[in-house]
Order: C-alpha cells, then structure tokens, then sequence
C-alpha cells in the first residue's frame, strides 16, 4: 500500500472511530478491544492509531503483565473484572486475561489442570460482559517467525528502539512450537459466536493496523447511531439571535 493511500485509509477510518467514541459516551454505551499476538506482532502500534483518534476522557488503555503481589492474593480473574469499562467508555487491552492460557501455560507459571480450567472461565467471564451489553472486540496479530527476527533485528540496531527487545523476547521465541499450540488453543476453545477471535495478518504493518481498525468498527460500530445529537432549544436560540 502506498503511503499516501495508507494516510487517507487510516484518517477515514479514525474519524469514524472518534464519531463512534462520542456516540457511545452519549448513550453511555462500552466496549472492549483485546489485542493478542507474538512480541513484535504490532500490538502497540496499533494501539497508538487507536489512540490518536481518541478522546482520553473516555478512553482505557490496559497494558497487562504478571500479577501484583496483591493481584496474586485475589482470584485470577479479579484484576480484569476491575478494569471493565464503565458506561460511555472504551477499552483496550495489550495482552489480557489470555495470559493464563498463553505465557502462563507455556511457562509453567500454571498447573495444567488451573489452566485448562482457565478456558471455561473465560468464556463465562465474556458471557457476561456481552450479557451486560458490552461490545467486545478480540484481535489476534499474526507474523511469520522471519518477521518477528526481521523486527527484532530492527529495533536491537535503532538505540532509539533498544529497549524494546528483551530477554524474555528471546526466550518466547525459542518456544516457537509450543506458543503455535498454545494460540491454536486459544482460538479454538474461546472464540464463541458472542466473542469471536478475529485473526489479523500481520507481516505488513499498514495493512495490519487497516485491518484492526476495521474489525473494531464493525463490531464496535455495528447498529449504533453515530449522528450527533440536536442542539439544545436555548443554545440554538442564543445563536440565531446574533
């Protein structure tokens, strides 16, 4: 995609988002965005053109990583529950609840009776997101190994970009095979027709973050009306008299 047609596809579809964002804030409406996918998939990048559309007043972004000391103490599912948007506010999530069944089964972090338990719990605990009337939206970002090297590669030769490539980077990649069975999983086990997993190729990043955008608006956009409310008898009276 060149870069100009790229400029004009994603400017369109983020003012739709920025329309979508006020209509649900008026009619007090809430959604969920999930974001999964390899280290260097694109997450954040995508996040970022989420972002930009948005008003911040209504607008949670979750970056998720292991559990607080006080969060291990709590059933596993109470930090999520805490982060649930309010009415007329949208949330992303960079990682999520999956992480029990991702990096925590892979790792050994969880026994695999907790874990395979984990998928049930799940799926009941977005069953009742969705009963509540919450929009969710789950993204899974797909690349190819050589891609993810390619990006590696790329951000360990910008200093600007450093810190971005971890030990634990490495780590997740020697275990290639084992998070393809871990996501295979994933996507098989909790993708019901409520909360479907949209999977999003990743290997071109303008196309990719084309892509989110347009599965959020769907979901996200789907049936909600979008045009602005009629301005106030006094307001437009005070106006039309000058």
């Amino acid at each position: 995609m060149k870069r100009a047609a790229y400029d004009k596809a994603l400017a369109k579809r983020q003012h739709q988002l920025s329309l979508l964002q006020h209509a649900y804030a008026r009619q007090g409406r809430s959604a969920v965005v999930v974001l999964e996918g390899w280290d260097a998939a694109g997450k954040g990048g995508a996040i970022r053109r989420i972002a930009w559309a948005l008003d911040p007043r209504t607008l949670r972004v979750w970056s998720i990583g292991a559990p607080s000391v006080e969060e291990q103490r709590e059933h596993w599912m109470q930090r999520f529950w805490r982060r649930v948007p309010r009415g007329g506010e949208i949330a992303v999530f960079d990682r999520s609840w999956y992480g029990r069944v991702l990096v925590e089964r892979v790792e050994g972090f969880a026994e695999e009776s907790v874990w395979r338990r984990a998928y049930d719990e799940i799926n009941q605990f977005e069953q009742v997101l969705v009963d509540e009337g919450i929009r969710l939206v789950k993204l899974f970002l797909d690349i190819k190994p050589e891609t993810q090297l390619e990006r590696f590669r790329d951000r360990y030769e910008d200093p600007a970009k450093r810190w971005k490539i971890t030990e634990e980077d490495l780590r997740n990649r020697a275990r290639w095979d084992n998070y393809v069975v871990a996501y295979r999983d994933m996507r098989k086990l909790c993708s019901p027709p409520c909360a479907p997993w949209v999977t999003i190729q990743a290997d071109d990043k303008q196309k990719a973050r084309i892509g989110v955008l347009d599965a959020i608006l769907e979901t996200v956009g789907h049936d909600v009306d979008v045009e602005p409310p009629e301005v106030p008898a006094l307001v437009k009276a005070f106006f039309d008299d000058r």
